[in-house]
């Protein structure tokens, strides 16, 4: 008797394991998270934009139903907010699928803007891999003006845009795990993605692919959007904006980010007036020595291996034939990329006073304990007075599939 009333009870228990499920169709799915400033201290206004699972999936779906709802309700943090939407969206709101969290210029460069976040940690709906993006208007707008042409669905469209974009080093890998993780460490810079729907008038035609910010780069057609360069975060705050090509390099010399490959530009050294395109791929990470001294500038030695393949010259100079020429163009991309290394490190040392390439792991090991090291002080101490030198070596130097370029002379004459 005793066993079967056991029994019993087991499948009593079993059967209550679903009274709590939520069918899909009864959530709503959060894909993007928009934080703006209000007029009220610790207020803010939270804008969700919430995707339709429907649109390019049910053949029975409508061409005219949108492929996503947006609402915005004011709140002290996120998950309040969060709640207080329900009064407003029919369906229970989850926040497992959101992508990105996108927060305005003026929010980040605020004080406040580590208050607002912090409720991300806390909640284990919101994944620790969710984009932090910066836009320069307000969080409201670029989501509501954001509307790609090619991918509808927001959840595609964030995925595709921002895994390429991160690819190609044009913006930082920036998820809110990494934003906590640099913060509460207190010795280095975050970088998140800087993006925004309001393009500049003053655009300059004769920069450089990857020296433009985002609404600065020349297009005609197309969505409003553009992802180009990081938001520099110093201490939960934004303190500025670094162009893609400082990006780029921040990526290269930081040995915990993924920078494997991507094409740039550099002035041809023998005809200036053209630029030869080349794809830069990395095989390996950089090597980072660092020789601490208490009581003297720390030493920093960096070593980075790179293969450049040529891809495009303009200029149709034959440098595959002619040894000089091919050592000075060898020379002329190893003397531009560690230029702009030094500038960026120097602008690190002196503007901001800490590094955004996460070298503070590397030196920790030089302490017993972590109060020995917090007191050593990378960030305000240590960094901003050490002596860098890095080195760029070009381990390979190809062509592509052409070993000659066509000649002008022949075809003209």
């Amino acid at each position: 008797m005793i066993r079967k009333l056991l029994l019993w009870l087991l499948f009593l228990l079993l059967l209550g394991g679903c009274q709590d499920r939520i069918e899909l169709e009864q959530q709503s799915y959060v894909i993007t998270i928009g934080i703006d400033a209000t007029d009220q201290k610790g207020i803010y206004a939270l804008t969700y934009q919430f995707a339709n699972p429907e649109v390019g999936y049910s053949a029975s779906s409508s061409a005219d139903e949108p492929p996503s709802e947006i609402v915005t309700v004011n709140g002290s943090d996120l998950l309040s907010a969060t709640y207080f939407a329900n009064s407003i969206v029919s369906k229970q709101i989850t926040l497992d699928h959101t992508r990105v969290i996108v927060v305005s210029e003026e929010v980040a460069r605020s004080d406040n803007f580590l208050r607002i976040i912090q409720s991300a940690s806390r909640t284990p709906e919101i994944r620790r891999k969710v984009e932090i993006i910066v836009s320069k208007e307000k969080a409201s707008d670029f989501i509501t003006n954001n509307k790609p042409l090619m991918e509808t669905r927001p959840h595609k469209y964030y995925q595709s845009m921002l895994s390429r974009a991160i690819q190609t080093g044009i913006i930082p890998k920036a998820t809110i795990h990494q934003f906590f993780q640099i913060t509460e460490g207190d010795a280095d810079l975050f970088l998140g993605i800087y993006a925004t729907t309001d393009q500049s008038d003053n655009k300059d035609d004769e920069m450089e692919e990857d020296q433009y910010i985002a609404g600065e780069i020349p297009q005609k057609g197309g969505p409003p959007t553009q992802f180009m360069g990081a938001a520099v975060f110093k201490e939960g705050k934004m303190i500025d904006i670094l162009d893609g090509e400082e990006t780029r390099i921040a990526q290269i010399l930081n040995t915990t980010l993924d920078m494997d490959s991507f094409i740039t530009t550099i002035p041809d050294p023998l005809m200036p007036e053209y630029n030869i395109t080349y794809h830069y791929s990395q095989t390996e990470e950089p090597a980072i020595d660092i020789q601490y001294n208490k009581d003297k500038p720390t030493i920093i030695d960096v070593k980075v291996k790179f293969k450049a393949e040529i891809v495009a010259i303009p200029s149709l100079i034959d440098y595959t034939q002619k040894a000089d020429d091919r050592r000075t163009l060898e020379n002329a991309i190893v003397k531009r990329v560690k230029k702009k290394t030094e500038d960026l490190i120097e602008k690190s040392q002196k503007v901001y006073r800490s590094d955004p390439f996460y070298w503070s792991l590397f030196i920790r090991k030089h302490f017993k304990d972590i109060p020995s090291y917090e007191e050593a002080d990378w960030q305000n101490n240590i960094y901003p007075n050490a002596n860098i030198n890095v080195e760029y070596e070009i381990d390979k130097l190809e062509f592509g599939k052409m070993i000659n370029d066509t000649n002008l002379n022949e075809v003209r004459d």
